[in-house]
């Protein structure tokens, strides 16, 4: 292609073909990371389809109690004679909703403290830290637990104290990867063309430092997913009929172990496949994220000419 000549687009159908190959070829590479998004993909999709991939009304009671897992009934009833199998369906719904919404919430509170604690630096950092070191101070499930038992217990308010919990995590993660960042050329060089707090913040910092923030984040799915179920294990999360995996587990426990091990197996099957994904997921990417960045050494900004950051990203105006 000679000088000046302009790329030629291509078609959405050669992107998608791209994008797939890009991915599979990723998924080679990477074989353990593909295996524990599929197992994630596959719990996600489990609670987006919940009402079709069920069998039986989960609340539904009959005659029916404790049976052994059947053709009928894949995982056995419970001591209501409810269908275990759709209940454990039902229940990822109400899991994994509360775990990506406390995410979720967490990442944009905990990402714009310390995005903007970094930048700031000085007693403004300083003073946020400290008050961020508070919030770390308190064992994580016992923050949780404050919340829930001020705000009574829901799944909102299950997500809310969740999110409460991380985000001083994902604060302080925030802000040790905007420190290696701002210092980088093409941040100087946005900073003496007159560009704004705001405008290096959104166009320069956040796309140069949330990767290995992200990285670091899908790990955390797994730990609000384990908090979520210990509040309903605890009787805090999802009040009843509503089936959720913690109080499955805490019915079985206390009431039908021995003579119904399948009532208690299955929940327990499907909250350590969830929880590992999220895990391994995350490792995986965190591997991923190093590897680019030693890929892309660090350099400075020599006789006036601007090269690439760390993340191997071409400056933005």
């Amino acid at each position: 292609m000679k000088l000046g000549q302009k790329k030629p687009l291509r078609s959405r159908g050669q992107r998608m073909a791209a994008l797939v190959s890009s991915t599979l070829a990723l998924a080679k590479a990477r074989p353990l990371g593909a295996i524990a998004a599929s197992g994630l993909i596959l719990m996600v999709l489990v609670a987006l389809l919940a009402d079709v991939v069920a069998t039986h009304d989960p609340l539904q009671q009959t005659v029916r109690i404790l049976e052994p897992p059947s053709a009928g009934h894949f995982f056995g009833t419970d001591d209501l004679g409810r269908d275990v199998f759709s209940r454990v369906v039902h229940g990822a719904r109400a899991t994994l909703f509360v775990g990506f919404l406390s995410l979720g919430l967490a990442t944009a509170s905990g990402v714009a403290i310390g995005t903007v604690s970094a930048y700031r630096g000085g007693t403004f950092d300083l003073l946020v830290q400290r008050f961020v070191d508070v919030f770390l101070g308190f064992p994580f499930l016992v923050a949780a637990l404050i919340v829930v038992v001020a705000l009574g217990p829901s799944s909102i308010s299950a997500a809310l104290a969740i999110a409460l919990a991380l985000a001083p995590q994902i604060a302080r993660l925030s802000r040790a990867a905007v420190l290696s960042t701002k210092e980088e050329g093409y941040v100087e060089a946005a900073r003496a063309s007159g560009a704004g707090p705001a405008r290096i913040i959104w166009r320069h910092l956040l796309p140069n430092s949330f990767p290995p923030i992200l990285a670091q984040i899908t790990g955390y799915l797994g730990t609000a997913v384990v908090a979520k179920t210990a509040l309903s294990f605890l009787r805090l999360g999802v009040p009843p009929p509503d089936p959720s995996w913690g109080r499955m587990l805490q019915e079985g426990v206390q009431q039908y172990f021995e003579v119904a091990p399948w009532a208690i197996m299955f929940p327990g099957l499907a909250l350590a496949i969830t929880v590992l994904s999220a895990a391994l997921l995350g490792d995986q990417l965190r591997n991923l994220v190093w590897a680019k960045e030693n890929a892309h050494p660090k350099v400075k900004v020599e006789s006036g000419t601007l090269t690439l950051g760390s993340q191997g990203m071409e400056p933005r105006d």
